[in-house]
């Protein structure tokens, strides 16, 4: 993380004072008005890229770096079967009784009794409060 910063850092420092130089060759009037705008722009655009570059791939390193896992103990202790805690996994996305239903290649109908079966063990009432206590007990992303 430090190491980060101080790269970042030297980059806006670098970046200051090429405009800096920018500044002292414009006021000097050696170039047309049109050329230092087309520098400037192409500075700060390839730093955006760079700055983008480079969050996307810390981001994705942390994303690599933990797994999730479910927490098996909880699931069993309440009794949840895999096909329910797909359902619930599909339920988390935010999929509707059809969507899950050709998701796991089952019934709709079938759908519908494992989410009631889900209800009755999380002792819920809802979907949003499924999925809120399932989140809360690790058994969903």
């Amino acid at each position: 993380m430090r190491n980060s910063i101080w790269i970042f850092g030297a980059a806006l420092g670098l970046a200051a004072l090429i405009l800096k130089g920018i500044e002292i060759y414009y006021t000097v009037n050696l170039l047309p008005t049109g050329i230092y705008i087309g520098i400037l722009a192409i500075l700060i655009a390839g730093l955006g890229f760079w700055v983008g570059k480079k969050l996307i791939s810390a981001s994705s390193q942390k994303a690599d770096q933990r797994p999730f896992k479910i927490n098996e103990q909880a699931a069993e202790s309440l009794g949840l079967s895999m096909r329910e805690l797909d359902v619930l996994d599909q339920l988390g996305k935010g999929h509707s009784d059809q969507e899950i239903a050709d998701k796991l290649f089952i019934s709709v109908n079938t759908v519908k009794k494992h989410i009631s079966s889900i209800y009755k063990k999380l002792n819920v009432s809802r979907r949003s409060m499924a999925v809120k206590k399932a989140r809360s007990l690790k058994l969903i992303q």
